[in-house]
């Protein structure tokens, strides 16, 4: 399929940017202001920049800051693993969560907490990226068998089987581990309210890492999309290409389940609404997802806040429910064609 990269002019780009930019500065505010206490415009002023503004509202505000960088942080590196899957794969409909790579890092992170007693944010990630890792590789693998290879709707069947069979996994090690359910159960439901400067910190390295991989690889994977020969004889070496970019995807994927549970829907929705809004070019689609993803995540935390309140109901909850619709609808719309 050619791929369209010319199709909207620069005064357009820079509309649907603004546009990115303006979501984005309104889903800050928001996360900011809404909760269990909702802050009215000035105590949120103070708070954010008056140091010396000593009140409960304030306290409010500043305790907020950290899940709201930790959400727009989230929502980033899922829709950047979102695009660079789709590209990878050439499957419109890829995601994380669809593919079963969420799944396999919640089943090395049971693993973990089962039978090495992982407790540090760093544990966690190392097992979660690699479940992520060998699970795409399995998925991929499963997909590409037969005369047609690695097509969207085997890779979509490999990884909701795939997903399946380690769900059934991690139900039968937390079976007759009380602690281990106890320290799953919040977790698996995908939830930014953990976010702190800690968690803000040691996830950082991997998001730049994966974000720049995936925008040093964009041009690629465009002349990747027109088919492996064609990007051969422009001279992309295919095989590095796939192996650099799912890599980058996956320690996105991978970091994010391990720090705030396996949130679905986000890097198919953010890529979808670029492509949208933007055509098929990688350039605009791999950064602004980063946008697109964060905006959605911190958007869908606010409103899972202001659903459950007094309580909250998990981001995750609140993605699934947006996601499995729509994901239903391109399904039925593209007939699961490649990109």
């Amino acid at each position: 399929m050619k791929v369209d990269v010319k199709r909207y002019s620069p005064k357009h780009a820079t509309m649907v940017i603004g546009f990115l930019l303006a979501m984005l500065l309104v889903s800050v505010l928001s996360s900011v202001a809404f909760g269990s206490r909702v802050i009215t415009w000035n105590e949120l002023l103070s708070g954010l920049f008056d140091s010396e503004y000593d009140s409960y509202s304030a306290s409010v505000v500043q305790e907020r800051i950290p899940r709201t960088i930790f959400s727009l942080l989230c929502g980033a590196a899922l829709g950047v693993s979102g695009a660079l899957m789709q590209a990878v794969t050439r499957n419109p409909i890829a995601d994380p969560s669809i593919l079963g790579v969420n799944t396999g890092a919640a089943l090395f992170v049971v693993a973990g907490l089962a039978f090495f007693n992982i407790s540090t944010t760093n544990q966690y990630i190392l097992f979660a990226i690699v479940g992520a890792m060998l699970t795409a590789v399995f998925v991929y693998g499963i997909g590409s068998m037969g005369r047609a290879g690695a097509t969207p709707l085997k890779l979509v069947l490999a990884g909701v089987a795939t997903s399946a069979a380690l769900s059934s996994i991690v139900s039968a090690i937390m079976l007759n581990r009380t602690y281990v359910m106890d320290q799953f159960r919040f977790w698996q439901v995908g939830s930014v309210g953990s976010g702190s400067w800690e968690s803000i910190s040691t996830f950082l390295p991997f998001l730049v890492v994966g974000l720049l991989i995936g925008i040093f690889s964009a041009s690629a994977l465009n002349a990747l999309a027109l088919g492996d020969e064609v990007a051969t004889g422009q001279g992309v070496r295919t095989g590095l290409l796939r192996i650099t970019a799912a890599f980058a995807g996956v320690i996105l994927c991978g970091a994010t389940t391990a720090l705030a549970g396996p949130i679905g829907f986000i890097g198919l929705l953010s890529a979808h609404l670029i492509r949208l809004l933007l055509g098929a070019d990688l350039r605009y689609i791999i950064p602004l997802s980063a946008i697109a993803g964060a905006v959605i995540l911190t958007i869908s935390d606010v409103a899972g806040r202001l659903i459950g309140s007094p309580g909250e109901l998990e981001a995750g909850v609140i993605t699934a429910f947006i996601g499995a619709p729509i994901l239903i609808l391109f399904a039925m719309r593209m007939k699961v064609r490649s990109l």
